[in-house]
């Protein structure tokens, strides 16, 4: 099964473990992409978040609630040649980044597997599966994936993910 990884990640002043140099569920896609062989995929935006943890929250809601659609700096035309694609990004007040949603609309994911995954500091999936549900239309939505972000370098979250996706087949 040829496999991609969409993802957004955010470096930076972090909330649980203070400034990192790589975004918690960027560690959790290249994770991914070694127990799959997926490609990946950022989804970067023209204009980053604040590098400050709080205003990177107001901004992030702010986009929320206008239903904004972020301009990326690169965006995948289809996924046309992939079976299953993992989609990724931080919990933000409940719900995957909104640039995750300025690639997904983009795209057809009738017949594919979504696999949602996200990273975290205490509310899970929250409503991110039931997001790709709706957004994803025609494909089969597996169960997810939610890691603490404060774990993400600890070889428990690394096992976990090898399971989650042998659990799921490749």
């Amino acid at each position: 099964m040829k496999s991609i990884v969409i993802y957004f990640s955010r470096a930076n002043e972090n909330y649980a473990v203070g400034n990192i140099s790589k975004g918690n569920t960027e560690v959790i896609a290249e994770y991914i992409a070694q127990f799959t062989g997926a490609k990946l995929f950022r989804c970067d935006p023209v204009v980053p978040y604040s590098s400050n943890y709080k205003e990177c929250c107001k901004e992030a809601v702010a986009k929320q609630r206008s239903d904004a659609r972020p301009e990326l700096t690169a965006y995948l035309d289809d996924i046309d040649g992939y079976d299953a694609v993992y989609i990724g990004g931080p919990v933000y007040c409940g719900e995957y980044p909104q640039e995750i949603y300025s690639q997904l609309d983009r795209l057809s994911f009738a017949g594919k597997t979504v696999r949602p995954f996200v990273t975290h500091e205490g509310s899970g999936l929250a409503r991110c599966v039931v997001a790709l549900k709706a957004k994803c239309a025609g494909a089969t939505v597996t169960d997810g994936l939610a890691v603490r972000g404060r774990n993400v370098y600890l070889e428990d979250s690394k096992n976990a993910v090898r399971e989650w996706v042998q659990r799921l087949g490749r």
